[in-house]
């Protein structure tokens, strides 16, 4: 009776060769490339204007205490967010160990300089003039999923 050899090793008459690929190979899948904000043309999106005004009135009214910073979580990235959730607690310390009240602040909005340094970005440089001081804001608005989202806010 013949018996048939059976092979010695991995490779066998039905395995593949070493030429064929043993599966399909495709781009690996990044989640944030699909599934993140996708930016925006400036063409696409509104006039940045008001918006620039709006926010800067909101965030003076939020380090005087007199606004909740809730109120611009939709038009703030989260990074900006923290940063200006750090200014609101250092604030309030301030004033809880001066022993000043909350009061909404009076001031007045001044010149604003607005640039577009790329296609869907707008920084603004906005002055505001208070009875004591004044400040400037500086801005940065970037379209991300067809609408503007400030990217940086500094009061200076």
């Amino acid at each position: 009776m013949t018996t048939a050899a059976q092979p010695d090793g991995p490779m066998s008459a039905t395995a593949p060769s070493a030429a064929a690929p043993l599966h399909a190979t495709r781009q690996r899948f990044v989640p944030d490339e699909f599934f993140g904000q996708q930016p925006s043309s400036t063409s696409a999106l509104p006039d940045p204007s008001p918006l620039i005004e709006n926010l800067t009135r909101a965030v003076i009214e939020i380090l005087a205490g007199a606004r909740d910073l809730e109120q611009i979580s939709r038009w703030v990235t989260d990074d900006v967010y923290r940063h200006l959730l750090k200014r609101v607690v250092l604030s309030a310390r301030a004033r809880h160990a001066t022993g000043r009240a909350v009061t909404r602040p009076h001031f007045s909005i001044g010149s604003i300089s607005q640039f577009e340094p790329r296609d869907g970005a707008v920084e603004a440089v906005v002055i505001v003039h208070n009875r004591v001081r004044t400040r400037a804001v500086a801005l940065r608005l970037e379209g991300l999923d067809s609408r503007w989202r400030a990217t940086a806010i500094n009061v200076l």
